[in-house]
């Protein structure tokens, strides 16, 4: 069979980077329709995924915007070349190309607030899937596995760290180093959103760095490290996960590599104007299992992340929540494979459960965070 894979960012490649290997591996055809936005080529070509590039988008808003037609346009004619018996992604570009070329589509999501992304992709799918967490129906079509998108690879079945990090990074064995992750927000739901600022930015460095080093991961440069105590992370982007999984602490105003760093057992502070009493299931979810903090105000994060670096223990407890809470998680790489070789037709498939139309999924029991 011949797959069609969307990747419009670099978290879209880890997702589906091991399916692929392994649908390669059993004799199937795969290509990956790339969006040429921040380190995403870079990605494909350190895993060496046959791709071809459908168009370009930087960080800001209009970018995306402006070039949506000629996106389309070679999408669709990529997708017609290929011929594909199935087509994954995660939103209206594989929905709409799949639509179009008359192949079945699934698309897996796990953002709650791309509210219209939603409405103009899902009819046009045959399976949608989301993490269990998940609080939003999106149709008779919506199922549902135990995990998160991340599980694809960061599940233990799938990764393990590379000890050598440090070293790459210049870091000596016991030299305590945080990550601080910021957001362009230059994504269709982040429209209206925020998150640490340019001042807060300097604040929260001058307080870290009195008791670790200090990376700095800035989505949309725009942060000049030429005044603070911090330097950026320069080592190519596939090797985030190994910095991430050795790091005392993230701190971030993005998504995505606070789910990451709870899943590799690594304290997490999460700061933007998604947090609140309608937030996203899944950071609700991994906040109730005392694996990241979910904060609003920016004092708070700054007293947080000093309490967190300066806690005895803290990694062996981290640690242990995360064991415990992936114990039954399912290996989303699998879950894929089983989807694929379905075709798209996933009603008898045991790792996925339709999503309860009654009644929202519901986080499981809430663990203390200062209780062990």
């Amino acid at each position: 069979m011949r797959y069609l894979f969307f990747t419009n960012t670099p978290a879209h490649v880890h997702l589906y980077k091991h399916a692929i290997r392994e649908l390669e591996a059993r004799g199937h055809d795969t290509l990956v329709l790339a969006r040429d936005y921040t380190c995403t080529i870079d990605l494909l070509e350190w895993y060496d995924l046959s791709y071809e590039i459908y168009g370009y988008c930087d960080t800001s808003k209009s970018s995306l915007l402006s070039r949506l037609p000629i996106h389309y346009v070679r999408a669709i004619r990529a997708a017609r070349r290929f011929d594909p018996d199935l087509v994954f992604g995660m939103g209206s570009y594989a929905a709409h190309t799949g639509a179009v070329s008359r192949t079945p589509t699934v698309l897996l999501i796990d953002s709650e607030p791309a509210s219209f992304d939603h409405t103009v992709s899902t009819p046009f799918a045959r399976a949608v899937l989301t993490p269990n967490t998940f609080r939003k129906d999106l149709g008779e079509n919506h199922y549902v596995f135990p995990g998160f998108k991340e599980c694809a690879y960061l599940h233990p079945a799938v990764y393990t760290t590379d000890r050598s990090i440090r070293d790459r990074l210049g870091i000596d064995a016991d030299e305590p180093y945080v990550i601080l992750r910021f957001n362009a927000f230059g994504s269709q739901h982040d429209v209206g959103k925020k998150g640490i600022t340019g001042d807060q930015r300097r604040r929260l460095i001058d307080r870290l760095s009195e008791d670790a080093t200090v990376l700095i991961s800035d989505e949309g440069n725009d942060l000049s490290l030429e005044t603070v105590p911090a330097r950026p992370f320069d080592l190519h982007p596939a090797l985030i996960h190994d910095a991430l999984s050795e790091a005392e602490l993230l701190v971030a105003d993005t998504q995505t590599m606070v789910t990451e760093a709870a899943l590799l057992g690594t304290p997490a502070i999460r700061s933007n104007s998604f947090v609140g009493e309608t937030d996203m299931g899944n950071f609700v979810e991994l906040e109730n299992q005392g694996l990241i903090h979910n904060l609003s105000h920016f004092e708070e994060v700054l007293e947080r992340s000093s309490s967190l670096l300066r806690e005895d223990g803290i990694q062996e407890t981290w640690q242990r929540r995360r064991n415990e809470y992936l114990s039954d998680k399912a290996n989303l790489t699998d879950v894929i494979v089983d989807v694929a070789l379905s075709c798209g037709h996933v009603d008898e498939l045991d790792s996925l459960s339709q999503f309860e139309r009654s009644s929202s999924a519901k986080p499981t029991a809430t663990v203390s965070i200062d209780g062990d």
